[in-house]
């Protein structure tokens, strides 16, 4: 149920449940009493309650008391007379001590006790008059004559227990009953649909300051509640994902600085022993110094470019790397690549070809320079794996329906079933490669890093002994 709705709810059960259940058990409370009772309450015998009520009313106020003398004419007091007898009623008036009217003879007793009843409430007045109760008026009077009065009215009562006065305490009793039942039931049903689901979320919370999210929210309660556990629960999963993925960093952080010490370790321990060589005199000829010191700077410079990739590599997973985005026409952009790249190649005896297959010129929106840069890295990364004495490395333009696929193909070693999946992961390479072949171990991570950040894929295949082939799959713009 929603929250607010339960909220109207219950505030209106506080109230109504509580009067419906007094309405009905009056009405059985009286049904019941009636029945043991014997007594009619039947609508005749209802409005001759009324009437006898209003008879008294009329009497307290009207003829009887502003005009008493009314009393002594004969043709009013066969009037009154017959009003009376219809509703079982009767009159005595005194003037002094003197019973001047009387439509029922009492004796002086029960004169007297009818006189002692001067209350307004007819209930109280009660009088028993041969041995049955009668509720007694008595109306004061002043004859014009200066003369004391007073007027008697009586009619046989309604049993006490149908008096109003009771009714309303056994109302009262059975409201104040049913109120206090209600709110109980109210308070009870509000606390296992709001409350508790509160007090969980409390106690979840509770257990996510302190670190502790091995738990699981259970969506209870109203809408909101359920909806506000719901988003707790959210919250918890992708704080597991955060922890998850934090320790992955922290993984991945230790095995970077392992992998990058390993890396720089084996350069700089050869730079010293080539510095060490020319301290101590080993290179005791103006040509060994000079190697010496070529080695220990193409060494540095080797050391320079790791450095430069960490750092790149480093901003590209952080995501602190803008790419300047460019509308590129995808055959003249590779065609500019193959330029720059040839003489290189032909000095490693590589040749390089490009192979156009699109249909009609092409655009992608890239950021060239660093896409320039994922070309390089694959190719010489071909290069540095090469076993045949003459090298081929093929580029290869194709189109999908949205995608410009770029395909470079080599004809070296090959990459094996087992290594395939991970030589995209960061110092990755192959054990029986990884300390003779020059390079930081980042290339592809990089290109890989550039790639996705372009919104595209990048992945290859690869045949032993057959070589290898490295897709790279661009949006089109159609711009």
């Amino acid at each position: 149920m929603d929250l607010k709705k339960r909220l109207i709810f219950s505030n209106a059960a506080i109230i109504v449940i509580p009067l419906g259940i007094t309405f009905v058990a009056s009405f059985i409370f009286m049904f019941v009493l009636a029945r043991i009772h014997d007594v009619d309450l039947s609508y005749n015998n209802v409005k001759k309650l009324t009437q006898i009520q209003y008879e008294f009313f009329k009497a307290e106020g009207g003829l009887l008391k502003n005009s008493p003398e009314i009393i002594l004419e004969k043709d009013f007091q066969q009037y009154i007379t017959t009003r009376l007898e219809s509703i079982e009623a009767d009159i005595v008036v005194l003037k002094g001590q003197e019973r001047v009217f009387e439509t029922r003879k009492l004796s002086i007793i029960e004169l007297e006790r009818c006189l002692e009843k001067t209350g307004d409430n007819l209930f109280r007045n009660i009088v028993e008059i041969q041995g049955k109760s009668h509720m007694v008026k008595v109306i004061p009077v002043i004859f014009k004559s200066g003369e004391d009065g007073k007027i008697l009215l009586l009619v046989p009562a309604v049993n006490d227990w149908m008096t109003t006065e009771k009714l309303f305490i056994f109302s009262g009793v059975v409201f104040v009953l049913s109120f206090i039942i209600t709110n109980i039931v109210i308070i009870t049903a509000f606390s296992k649909k709001v409350i508790t689901p509160l007090g969980k979320l409390q106690a979840a919370a509770g257990k996510i300051s302190e670190g502790n999210l091995d738990f699981e929210i259970i969506e209870d309660g109203d809408t909101q509640i359920r909806e506000l556990c719901r988003s707790f629960e959210k919250m918890r999963l992708k704080l597991v994902e955060a922890n998850y993925t934090q320790k992955k960093y922290d993984e991945s952080r230790k095995m970077l600085f392992s992998s990058i010490s390993h890396d720089l370790k084996t350069p700089i321990t050869s730079i010293k022993g080539y510095v060490e060589g020319i301290l101590d005199g080993v290179a005791n000829t103006p040509q060994k110094v000079e190697k010496y010191l070529r080695t220990v700077h193409s060494k540095a410079v080797h050391m320079d470019r790791m450095i430069d990739d960490l750092l790149l590599y480093s901003r590209l997973d952080m995501h602190k790397v803008s790419f300047n985005f460019e509308k590129t026409d995808v055959l003249k952009y590779f065609e500019d690549c193959m330029y720059e790249i040839d003489i290189e190649l032909e000095k490693s005896n590589i040749k390089v070809e490009l192979h156009n297959n699109l249909r009609g010129k092409r655009y992608i929106m890239i950021d060239r320079d660093q896409v320039r840069r994922v070309v390089i890295n694959i190719i010489d990364n071909s290069r540095k794996y090469m076993d045949k004495e003459q090298g081929k490395i093929d580029i290869f333009l194709r189109e999908a329906t949205s995608n410009v696929v770029i395909e470079i193909k080599d004809n070296g070693a090959g990459i094996s079933e087992s290594d395939l999946p991970y030589i995209f992961d960061r110092f990755y390479r192959a054990d029986s490669a990884r300390d003779t072949r020059k390079g930081s171990g980042l290339g592809l991570a990089i290109a890989k890093q550039i790639i996705e950040g372009h919104g595209g894929k990048i992945w290859a295949v690869s045949r032993m002994g057959e070589g290898t082939s490295v897709m790279i799959s661009l949006k089109k713009y159609e711009g």
